[in-house]
C-alpha cells in the first residue's frame, strides 16, 4: 500500500513546459499552418508528457499482463479458459499477433503473469511472475479479489513501470485473459452509469444468444457486488481482474515516470478508467492507441477524454491495437526534429501568414 500511495501523492500531471516549446517550432515547420493536424497535437503532447523537446519515444515496450476470470465460467466467451496460458506460450514463442506487430513498431513484448490458471514455472527467465492468485473470482457471484489483492495488483503495474524504465521511453498496455471483456463492461457501467446492455460487446465474437447472457451476467455482477464508483480501488476489487489492475497501475507508474503510456483497446481501457479514478492526472501520459470494435469503448473513450489516433475495427487487445500506434509516436518526434522552419530553408511564407518568423 505504500507504493501505491507514494506514487498518488506523487506530482503525476505532465510538465507543461516544454510545450509551448514544441509549439513554437512546430508552427514555423515549412508547410502551411499545422497542415499534419492530430501528428503536431501529438508532438506538442508528447513534449508535454516527458518533459523534454524532442521527447524521447525510441525505446518501446508492450507489457501484456496475463490472467484468469472466474466469470468465464458463465459461459461469456467463445473460448475455453485453457486459452490463456495457451496463447501466454504462444507470445514466449513470438508466434501472436502482438509479437508480429511489435516487429513492425521496433518494439519488445515483455508478459507479466498477474493471475494465470496454469503451471508456467517453465516459462520462469521468458516471463514476469507478479500473480496475485489463481485466476480471480467469478464476479458474478461474488467479489473478484479482496481489496489487498487489488491494491497488490496496482503495485505491481507500478513496479513492472519502474523495473522497466531504464530501457524504456513509452510503454504499450496489453491483456490476455479468457473472459476480461466481462469485468471491463462492469467497470465501465460503473464509472460511466451506461447500463450493460449498451456497454457489453461480443468479445471473442459470441453469437446474439450468448451476448444476451453476457449481458445478463454483468447486470447480476453489478447487483451483487455494487462496487463503489468513489473508490477505484473497490471497484477494481469486486468487479474486476487482475490483468486490468495491473494496466492500471502501469498506467500510474508511467505518468509518475513522466513517461507515455500507449493504451491498447477495451480491456485497457478498463485498466485507463481504474487509473483515472485513483489519479485523474495521470491521464495526461496517456495517449489512445484506437477505437475498438467492442460495443461502448467510444463511450470508454469520452470517459477518459482521449482521442483514439487510429479507427481500424480492432478487437484483439494483446497490445495489439498500442503496437500499431507506436510509429505514429516516431512520426511525431519526427516533425520536431527533421522537418526545416521557413527561416532555417529560405522557404517564402504565405502572403497572409500572421505568424512570428522563426
Amino acid at each position: 500500500m505504500k507504493l501505491l500511495q507514494s506514487i498518488l501523492g506523487n506530482n503525476l500531471p505532465a510538465d507543461t513546459a516544454p510545450r509551448p516549446l514544441a509549439h513554437a517550432r512546430l508552427e514555423q515547420l515549412t508547410m502551411p499552418h499545422w497542415a499534419l493536424g492530430r501528428l503536431m497535437d501529438l508532438a506538442e503532447d508528447l513534449a508535454a508528457m516527458t518533459g523534454q523537446v524532442p521527447p524521447p519515444v525510441a525505446r518501446k515496450t508492450i507489457v501484456t499482463f496475463a490472467a484468469d476470470h472466474g466469470v468465464a465460467a458463465e459461459g461469456v466467451s467463445q473460448y475455453p479458459a485453457e486459452v490463456t496460458p495457451q496463447m501466454v506460450r504462444n507470445f514466449v514463442r513470438g508466434g501472436a499477433a502482438v509479437n508480429a506487430l511489435a516487429k513492425v513498431a521496433g518494439a519488445r513484448v515483455q508478459v507479466v503473469d498477474m493471475g494465470v490458471a496454469a503451471d508456467l514455472n517453465d516459462l520462469d527467465g521468458k516471463i514476469i511472475s507478479r500473480r496475485a492468485g489463481n485466476g480471480s473470482g467469478n464476479i458474478a457471484r461474488g467479489p473478484a479479489m479482496t481489496r489487498e489483492q487489488a491494491v497488490f495488483c496496482l503495485e505491481a503495474g507500478i513496479q513492472i513501470a519502474q523495473d522497466l524504465s531504464s530501457e524504456t521511453d513509452v510503454f504499450g498496455t496489453g491483456d490476455m485473459g479468457i473472459g476480461n471483456t466481462t469485468p471491463s463492461a462492469a467497470i465501465m457501467a460503473v464509472f460511466t452509469g451506461r447500463s450493460p446492455a449498451e456497454v457489453t460487446g461480443r468479445g471473442t465474437g459470441v453469437d446474439d444468444d450468448r451476448l444476451s447472457q453476457k449481458i445478463r451476467v454483468v447486470e447480476k455482477t453489478l447487483d451483487v457486488n455494487r462496487p463503489n464508483a468513489a473508490d477505484g480501488v473497490d471497484v477494481l476489487a469486486k468487479v474486476g481482474g487482475f490483468d486490468i489492475g495491473a494496466i492500471a497501475g502501469l498506467i500510474l507508474g508511467a505518468a509518475a515516470l513522466k513517461k507515455p503510456v500507449i493504451i491498447d483497446g477495451f480491456i485497457s481501457g478498463a485498466g485507463a478508467l481504474i487509473a483515472q479514478a485513483l489519479c485523474p492526472a495521470a491521464l495526461d501520459c496517456a495517449v489512445a492507441a484506437h477505437r475498438s470494435a467492442e460495443r461502448g469503448h467510444f463511450l470508454m473513450l469520452e470517459r477518459l477524454g482521449k482521442k483514439p489516433l487510429l479507427d481500424l475495427n480492432l478487437r484483439l487487445g494483446e497490445g495489439t491495437g498500442a503496437a500499431l500506434a507506436m510509429p505514429l509516436l516516431d512520426a511525431a518526434v519526427r516533425l520536431l526534429t527533421d522537418v526545416a522552419t521557413f527561416g532555417d530553408a529560405g522557404v517564402s511564407r504565405a502572403e497572409d501568414d500572421s505568424r512570428a518568423p522563426a
